[in-house]
Parts: structure tokens; sequence; C-alpha cells
């Protein structure tokens, strides 16, 4: 009976040796395809990371930094754009250390800007967090709207320009170049996800190389032709604007020159397509450094060349200025690059607030099919089907065409651009990450490091005011004379 009882037991360690080894088989089969949150397998790069910044980075705004250097002048234009680029940089790199809670290798994933903040500070900043991160989101789709139909009006400004010899003022309405825009991205936005727009951030970011390149081209010909560099050390003279208006518009053009690096509020959901291993922060770390790199020089280039050819007459949009109708097949080339690139950097930033109400009202409605339940659609030469679910394409829908009727209302591409800047800027590219690293590495309060975290944060917030004071100036300013859905440019 013993002998029995031992084979027994030997058999059942075998079974059990076999069990374990064919679930260490499934593991590693699973591990293949799937993440440690079991989720598809992320396959983001470093390469991927930086298309998916210079898609959000170099967008409209690098069109107002000739603007705002004017503004500015000769020294503290270039000082404060160096400045927002370092500032963005560091605070880039607090942000992408709190993508994973605890070890940074296996610690629990933060897939969104909020989660981070609910994982790190809680309470009513989450909250706080949601309502700014999200508004600014809202109001970049605004933003990009407006700025699509200004490039797509040049073009055809300038093809009148060039048929009537200058003769004709070639005004006109940009509603309708903004419903087309709108419609374009009715379409775009029935995209699902967000790790499957890489190849939409891989166009658009070509499209941002070409439009910066042609800015900067047509600037050095423009000085060339002048035969000297404009412009002063101190900006836009008083005589040529008031005292009052000076001091307004140096402030917007803080606010001009914050828009123009805000990717902040999208990192997170950035970082959530990179692969690992190396961890997460450290493929972020680089991306975020290659990426503010090659902005900062275009930016420099564009703005500075823009400033030099123009002077004080520095258009707020540098394509659309006067002086670039002539070659007019550049200048279109141009425009129809940044319309394609708005298109692609439009989906980066609504992405994320995409994901968040539907996740939102598929947690309040776990029931509902019209939520929660997918129809495929099969469509002609592609593999899989589409999967149509109609919640998400009435709300994607509704919203694109609520971002475009605000736009044909406010289309004030300098003033709403300073103050989206201003908004974001501070709360979301410096506040949040700075109290995260603060909580996260459990920094004593009064300490030295303490005390330069809260001077770089108060310092911020100040720029960020006085920003956002002169945008809503210059908005005032615009709208004394502006008729809604009917003023001609």
């Amino acid at each position: 009976m013993f002998e029995k009882v031992a084979a027994n037991n030997n058999n059942n360690n075998i079974n059990h040796q076999t069990f374990d080894v064919s679930v260490d088989v499934n593991q590693q089969e699973a591990s293949k395809f799937f993440d440690d949150d079991g989720r598809p397998k992320r396959t983001g790069t470093v390469w991927t990371a930086s298309a998916h910044i210079i898609t959000a980075v170099i967008g409209s705004g690098v069109l107002s930094l000739a603007w705002a250097i004017a503004q500015l002048g000769w020294i503290a234009g270039p000082a404060v754009m160096i400045l927002f680029s370092m500032v963005t940089y560091y605070t880039s790199t607090l942000l992408s250390a709190c993508y994973r809670t605890g070890d940074p290798i296996s610690g629990k994933r933060n897939y969104t800007y909020m989660e981070a903040i609910r994982s790190n500070l809680g309470g009513l900043k989450v909250k706080l967090c949601g309502l700014v991160q999200y508004l600014n989101l809202f109001g970049v789709a605004i933003g990009y709207t407006i700025a699509s139909s200004i490039s797509m009006m040049a073009i055809k400004r300038s093809n009148c320009f060039y048929k009537s010899g200058g003769k004709n003022p070639c005004k006109m309405n940009g509603n309708i170049y903004m419903i087309s825009f709108g419609i374009v991205e009715i379409i775009f936005s029935q995209i699902p996800d967000f790790d499957q727009l890489w190849w939409l951030s891989i166009v658009a970011s070509v499209m941002s190389f070409t439009y910066s390149l042609i800015g900067l081209a047509l600037g050095i010909g423009k000085v060339v032709e002048n035969k000297g560099v404009k412009g002063s050390l101190t900006g836009i003279t008083v005589g040529t604007v008031s005292e009052t208006k000076k001091v307004w518009r140096s402030f917007q053009a803080l606010g001009d020159i914050a828009f123009a690096y805000s990717y902040s509020i999208i990192l997170i959901e950035i970082q959530d397509t990179v692969k690992s291993p190396p961890s997460e922060a450290k493929t972020m770390k680089k991306a975020t450094l290659v990426s503010v790199t090659v902005t900062t020089l275009f930016y420099m280039l564009c703005g500075c060349f823009g400033y030099a050819a123009f002077g004080d007459e520095s258009p707020g949009n540098l394509l659309t200025g006067f002086g670039f109708y002539n070659p007019y097949w550049l200048l279109d080339i141009a425009n129809a690059a940044i319309v394609i690139h708005l298109v692609g950097a439009y989906q980066v930033f609504t992405q994320p607030l995409f994901a968040f109400v539907e996740k939102n009202a598929a947690k309040r409605f776990p029931n509902s099919d019209f939520i929660n339940k997918d129809i495929e659609v099969p469509i002609p030469g592609l593999k899989n089907p589409y999967k149509l679910n109609l919640f998400r394409s009435i709300w994607r829908t509704m919203f694109v065409i609520t971002t475009t009727v605000i736009s044909m209302l406010l289309p004030f591409f300098n003033g709403i651009v300073g103050l989206l800047g201003a908004l974001g800027f501070w709360p979301l590219t410096v506040y949040f990450p700075v109290e995260m690293y603060i909580s996260q590495h459990r920094i004593q309060k009064w300490s030295t490091k303490w005390m330069c975290l809260q001077m770089l944060s108060i310092a911020c917030l100040i720029i960020s005011i006085a920003a956002a004071a002169g945008s809503v100036a210059g908005v005032v300013n615009d709208l004394k004379s502006y008729k809604p859905f009917k003023t001609d440019y």
C-alpha cells in the first residue's frame, strides 16, 4: 500500500511539473503579444515618440513667432524662446518619470496625465488637472481650426493676387474653409485609438518641416532682398503702437511662445505607446531632448529670420504676410503643408479627450449597447473590418462640429493662440510636474531643492498671468471691429 501511495505521489509530482512547464510556455507566448498590464504589446520607439511630439509642438505656433519676437526685440525674443525650451524640457523629464508609480520598470502604469496626478497627488488636484487639461485640448482644436482656415484662405488669396496683378483686394470669408477642415476632422476622428495615429503623425511631422523650411527660406530671401536686417533690440517702437498696446502685445507674445512649446498635456499619452525595455521614462527623456532641440532650432530660425525680414511689420502669421505673395506657388505649397499638418495635429491633441469621455461613459453605463457595442463593418481592400461604435461616432462628430462653430465665432489667430498658451503653460507644463516630482521623491519642505522648484513654479505662474492678460486684451481689441460669421479678411 505504501508503494502505491508513493507511486501516486510521484505521478502527481510529474503532472504538476508538466502543468508548470505548460504555464511557463503559455506565459512566454503571451509576453510576445501582450505587455505586463495585459494590453497589446507596445511598439513605440524614441523616433515614433519624437514624431508625435514634433507633430504636436511644431504646429501653428511657429507661424506667430516672428510677430512675438517683433514685440520683444532681438534681445528678449530669442532669450525668452530659449528659456521656454529649457523649462519645457526639464519639466517634461519630471513628468515622464510619473508614467509608472513606484518602480520605473515594473510599477503601475498611469495611462493618462490625470491618472499620474491621481497616483502622486490625489484629491482636488485630480479634478483641477482634468478641467485645465481637457479645456486646453478643446481650445487647441479651436486654434488649429482657425489656423487651417487662414492657410487655406492664403492659398486662395495668393492665387487671386497673382491673377489680378495685385489690383484685387481679394477679401474672403473663412467660414467655408473652417467647415471643410471640420468635415475632414470628422472622418479622421473615427480612428479609434491614439496608437493607430503613428502614420498620421509621421506625415504631419514631414509637413511641419516642409512649411517651416519654406518660411525660413522666404525669410532669408526677404532679408537678402532688403539688403539688411530689420528690427531693433527692444522690439516694436512706441509711436508705431501706443505705450499701453506695447505692454499688452509683449505679454501676448509670451503666450504665443508658450503655446509653441505646449505638449505636456499629451506627454503621458504619447509615453503609453512606447515599448520597454529600456524604461519608458528613459525613452521619453531621449525623445523629449530630440524634439525640443529640433523645434527650438526651427523656432529660432523661423522667428528670427521672419523678424529680420519684416521688422515692426512682422505679420501675426508668417506665411500670410503681404511680402510673401511672390513666389505664390511656394506660398501655396507651404500653406498646403500647414493644413495637412494641422489635420494630424488636431487628432494628436483630441484623441486623449475622446478616450477620456468614452472611458467614463463605458464605466457609467456598462450595460449600454449604444456605448459599448462595436458593429463590424467590412471595408473593401482591408483585411480586418472597421469596428463602428455608435456612441463614439456621434460624440466625436458633435465635438468637431462644436469646435468648428466656435472657431467661426472667434477667428482671432494670435489672441486665441496666446490665451491657450498662457492658460495651459503654468498648470500643465510646470506646476503639476513639479508637485508630482516633489511628492514622488519625498523632497523635504523648505529644503534648497524644494525652494528652487517652487521659485521656478512661481516665476512661470507670473509669466502665465501676464500672457493671459495680454491675450485677453488682444481678443477684446479684435472684437471691436468684428461681426460674427460675416467679417471678411
